[in-house]
């Protein structure tokens, strides 16, 4: 059996550069989870690593399949030095875990709340999942595993939050375009919804 893991390492390696912290997180009844950081100028993206391997089961399946079933692993991209946003390996590892412990596919479009922030002082508790491609592409695993993707995650505000459950995740996300909104700002208030 292919080991993902080290593969997925490596094409987060190959994209982003070299990581400059790790921290690891375990939850009762979970594999472990890993939060990778690599910095870049006054870019910071935290990469997890862990939730891919093993695939994500439908909730509504009787029996969940060893091998076939979508895999991801998250990434978080913010400015550095604005916020501790360095305390979001804890929140990023729970998003991580939550396909083994809630059952839940976790897919582009989907909202993640934490209920609490997301590093201190944040307006964020919860995230969109953006689709996947752009900074990290998708890893092919031998058939029949489906390939891992590597999902950007969006902070949203309670009222981004909220409005986006209403209205949908494209009608946000233009929302956010058509105000230029800067998504990587760990300061950012909410865009405006009226």
């Amino acid at each position: 059996m292919v080991d993902v893991l080290a593969l997925v390492e490596a094409r987060l390696r190959t994209a982003l550069g070299e990581p400059d912290a790790r921290a690891a997180v375990t939850f009762l009844g979970t594999d472990r989870i890993e939060v990778l950081r690599f910095t870049e100028r006054d870019i910071v993206r935290y990469a997890t690593l862990g939730m891919s391997a093993q695939p994500m089961a439908d909730p509504t399946a009787a029996l969940a399949d060893p091998v076939k079933g979508p895999r991801a692993e998250l990434v978080l991209s913010v400015r550095s030095g604005l916020a501790d946003t360095d305390k979001v390996l804890r929140p990023l590892a729970v998003l991580a875990a939550s396909p083994q412990v809630e059952g839940v596919v976790v897919a582009p479009g989907a909202s993640l709340d934490l209920g609490e922030p997301l590093w201190p002082g944040a307006a964020f508790s919860s995230v969109l999942v953006a689709e996947p491609g752009g900074l990290v592409e998708d890893l092919e695993l031998d058939a029949p595993m489906d390939p891992v993707r590597f999902l950007p995650l969006l902070p949203m505000t309670t009222n981004e939050a909220a409005w986006k459950r209403v209205r949908g995740a494209k009608e946000l996300e233009e929302r956010w375009l058509t105000h230029g909104t800067d998504l990587r700002d760990p300061l950012r208030r909410s865009v405006p919804l009226d």
